[in-house]
């Protein structure tokens, strides 16, 4: 039976490489010379630290631009609040999605239901599956998820005739 997944999974290879650039621009920046500033990759969690708020704005830009020259979708960054962590220094935490948040998939779902296509959509932990008896049937609902769920950066893999 023909299927395949809808899936919100990063390249994290090209994230860590973004991230990578943007540290050096910002130590080889003048603007940022004799500050605080940096930025920093653990498990799927960007630390932005920096003096000021304006220099967490212009960090993000940077990884912003990075992202997007690497084909990396800036939808998958979660922004978190700014934080002050002592003395003259701020700190941003940026979490990087990873898989589709339960109330996204069961919106999938509905949404599938409710469009009589000769599909089933069946929620599988962090990915939705679609099979249906038609590759035409798959595609149309491709293209239905990918109109209507336009604020998370889904992509379909594992398709199966």
């Amino acid at each position: 039976m023909p299927s395949f997944d809808t899936v919100c999974e990063p390249n994290l290879v090209e994230v860590r490489n973004a991230v990578d650039n943007t540290a050096k621009e910002v130590a080889t920046r003048f603007d940022f010379k004799g500050t605080p500033a940096a930025i920093e990759l653990k498990d799927k969690e960007i630390t932005l630290i920096g003096s000021a708020e304006f220099q967490l704005t212009q960090i993000d830009d940077i990884l912003r631009n990075k992202l997007t020259k690497r084909n990396v979708d800036v939808r998958f960054l979660d922004v978190g609040d700014v934080q002050k962590i002592g003395g003259d220094k701020v700190k941003q935490v940026i979490k990087v999605r990873n898989g589709i948040e339960t109330e996204v998939s069961k919106k999938i779902q509905r949404m599938i239901k409710d469009s009589k296509l000769k599909v089933q959509a069946a929620i599988q932990g962090d990915a939705v599956r679609v099979t249906g008896a038609k590759r035409d049937d798959l595609q149309a609902a491709m293209a239905l998820i990918k109109k209507d769920i336009a604020d998370v950066p889904l992509s379909f893999n594992n398709f199966r005739d």
